[in-house]
């Protein structure tokens, strides 16, 4: 599970976060959805401990990541706006480095890499250099990075940003199974199909606040709207702090 309690961030005189506070739960996918510039990479960034909180608390499964940082990165995958894949190892190399990072024995982290490309369908570049790789082989690659060392919480910064249909239709797929193996997922979009078709929760923000949370269903009933994306306009213009 991942919580958000009372997060606020500042940059200078640009309040980019405040106050937000949200609970992503166990086999469950939720949403972090908002216009760009609203605070949502720089929530996920707090979560993931890349940046340290001005006020509030972030947690993993129970461990503040502020208190605990190694506890909490051994708890999450997490997939950033970049892929950062290192261009010089092949898509295995890739995947097995990180598996070591995470405390894996060298033999149990290829074991791992080898899974992640059955999985994931990588076989056509697993032996590659990423140099050389599609923006959906870094994307999958990136993602089994996040998973190598098989965290139960899995955060997601705009997954399917450049990625062709087939690429998110594969994705779609995988985050199904593994919510349904039970994990919690947090993942960011501004795209609204994307959304509608994946999330179970939904956290709406707007200006660095929460405005709405709850179900799809919810979020249309609660704006008087049929679609979600009309519920999403509405809900990011009236700032009521609906939750």
């Amino acid at each position: 599970m991942i919580e958000a309690r009372g997060l606020s961030k500042s940059f200078g005189k640009v309040q980019a976060v405040r106050e937000v506070s949200f609970t992503a739960r166990d086999g469950r996918i939720t949403g972090l959805l908002g216009p760009n510039g609203a605070g949502k990479s720089t929530t996920l960034r707090m979560l993931c401990t890349v940046l340290q909180p001005d006020a509030g608390q972030a947690l993993i499964d129970g461990h503040v990541v502020a208190d605990e940082p190694i506890a909490a990165r051994r708890l999450i995958g997490v997939l950033s706006h970049s892929s950062g894949l290192y261009p010089h190892l092949t898509g295995r190399e890739n995947i097995a480095y990180f598996g070591e990072l995470h405390g894996l024995a060298r033999r149990e982290a290829l074991r791992r890499a080898d899974e992640l490309v059955e999985m994931l369908d990588l076989a056509e570049c697993a032996q590659r250099k990423a140099k050389g790789f599609s923006q959906g082989q870094r994307l999958k690659t990136a993602l089994a990075r996040a998973l190598v060392h098989a965290p139960r919480n899995l955060v997601l910064d705009e997954p399917t940003n450049g990625l062709d249909v087939m690429s998110v239709r594969s994705l779609r797929v995988l985050l199904d199974r593994l919510r349904d193996a039970g994990q919690c997922i947090l993942f960011s979009s501004h795209v609204m199909q994307e959304v509608a078709m994946l999330c179970d929760d939904v956290v709406v923000i707007a200006h660095g606040t929460v405005v709405a949370s709850g179900s799809p269903d919810e979020l249309r009933a609660r704006s008087g709207e049929d679609g979600l994306e009309d519920a999403f306009v509405k809900l990011i213009g009236s700032g009521e702090g609906l939750g």
